[in-house]
C-alpha cells in the first residue's frame, strides 16, 4: 500500500485562515458593510471552523483513498470513492456546525437555509480537493520523468556489462556474419557455435532500448547464452529450468537472466570434480534463479555491478523487489515477474 507524504503545514497554514475571511467577505458583505460586529464574528467564526474541519477532513480522505487506490489504473475508482466521502463529510460537517453546534450550543439563531450553507461549504472542499491532485499530478509527473532518465541510464550500464568490450555491437554482429561465409559448410559445430553467438548480438541490440521483454524473448537469449558456454564447459555446466507457460507472456528487465547466470559461472568453480548446477524456476510471481555454492578461491573481487543493476532497474519498474539469498550451500536471486 502505498505511503503517502505531505508536507503542507504552509499550505494549512495560510490557507484555512484565508478562505475563513474571504468565504463571509464575499457571501455576507452586506454584514461588513454595515459593520456589523455580532453578525462579522458570528460569519467568521463559523467559516473558520468549517474550514478547518473541511480542509482537515478533506485532507484525511484525499490521503486514504490515495492509500486504497495507489495505481493509476485506479484513478476513476479513486476520484468516485473520494468525491462520494468528500460530499458525505461536507453535509455531515454542515450540519453539526451550523445546526447543532452554532444554533444549539451558542444559540446564534442567524444563519443561512440549509442548502445554501452546503453549497458555500462545498467551496472549501473543492479547493482543498484542486490542491492536493495538483499537487500530487505533478509530483508524479516528476517522478515519472526521473524514472525514465534513471532507467535509461541502467539500460546503457546493463549493455557495457553485457558486452564487456569497447566495440560497436554492429560492427561485431557483422563481422560474425562475415565469419560465417568463411567457415566450411561442413564444420557444423562451428556453423552451429557461430549462429549462437549471432543470436546474443541480435537480443542485444533489439532489447538496448526496452525497459522490458518478455519472459520468452529472454529465454530464448538465454537458451544460445547457455549453449554458448556449455560448448566451452561440456558437462560440467549444468542448467535447467521450470517455468509455467502461462509465464512466458510475462515480463523481466532485459538481459537480467543472462547476468544472473553470467555471475554465478564467474564467481563458482565449474569443472568435473564440482559440476556447476543452475536452476531456473517460477515462483508465483517471481522468477528465482539459483546454483549451488563453490565460490572460486582466488578471482578479482566482485565489484557487484551486474547484480546492483538489476536491482536498480526493478526498484524503477515495480514495487516488488529482487530478493537474494545466500546461505553455505547455494546463491539464489529471484526477480519480479512483470504483467
Amino acid at each position: 500500500m502505498e505511503t503517502v507524504v505531505l508536507d503542507d503545514r504552509k499550505a494549512r497554514l495560510f490557507g484555512i485562515p484565508l478562505l475563513s475571511v474571504l468565504i463571509p467577505l464575499v457571501t455576507h458583505s452586506d454584514v461588513f458593510l454595515r459593520f456589523d460586529v455580532n453578525g462579522m464574528l458570528h460569519w467568521l467564526s463559523t467559516c473558520f471552523l468549517n474550514t478547518f474541519l473541511l480542509w482537515e477532513g478533506n485532507r484525511y480522505i484525499f490521503i486514504k483513498s490515495r492509500q486504497f487506490f495507489p495505481q493509476f489504473s485506479q484513478t476513476t475508482k479513486r476520484l468516485i470513492y473520494q468525491t462520494g466521502a468528500s460530499i458525505l463529510y461536507t453535509f455531515l460537517t454542515t450540519i453539526i456546525v451550523d445546526y447543532f453546534f452554532c444554533n444549539q450550543l451558542l444559540g446564534w439563531k442567524e444563519r443561512a437555509p440549509f442548502l445554501i450553507g452546503f453549497r458555500i461549504s462545498l467551496i472549501p472542499t473543492m479547493v482543498v480537493t484542486l490542491i492536493y491532485e495538483s499537487v500530487f499530478f505533478f509530483q508524479a509527473w516528476k517522478q515519472n520523468v526521473q524514472k525514465t532518465e534513471s532507467l535509461a541510464r541502467e539500460n546503457v550500464q546493463s549493455q557495457l556489462e553485457a558486452l564487456k568490450n569497447q566495440l560497436d555491437p554492429h560492427f561485431l554482429f557483422n563481422s560474425l556474419n562475415t565469419l560465417a561465409s568463411l567457415i566450411d559448410e561442413e564444420n557444423s559445430p562451428a556453423q552451429k557455435y557461430l549462429d549462437q553467438l549471432s543470436d546474443v548480438y541480435r537480443y542485444v541490440l533489439v532489447s538496448r532500448d526496452k525497459s522490458t521483454v518478455t519472459l520468452e524473448e529472454e529465454m530464448e537469449f538465454l537458451s544460445a547464452y547457455i549453449y554458448l558456454n556449455k560448448t566451452r564447459f561440456r558437462d560440467n555446466l549444468l542448467v535447467e529450468s521450470q517455468v509455467n507457460a502461462a509465464a512466458y507472456q510475462q515480463h523481466v528487465a532485459p538481459l537480467s537472466l543472462q547476468m544472473l547466470v553470467e555471475n554465478a559461472i564467474k564467481h563458482n568453480i565449474v569443472s568435473r570434480e564440482n559440476p556447476l548446477k543452475i536452476s531456473i524456476l517460477q515462483e508465483d510471481n517471481y522468477l528465482s534463479i539459483a546454483n549451488n555454492l563453490q565460490e572460486k578461491k582466488t578471482f578479482e573481487k566482485s565489484t557487484k555491478v551486474g547484480l546492483e543493476n538489476i536491482i536498480n532497474r526493478y526498484r524503477l519498474l515495480t514495487d516488488l523487489r529482487v530478493e537474494v539469498h545466500k546461505s553455505d550451500l547455494n546463491f539464489t536471486v529471484k526477480i519480479p515477474l512483470l504483467p
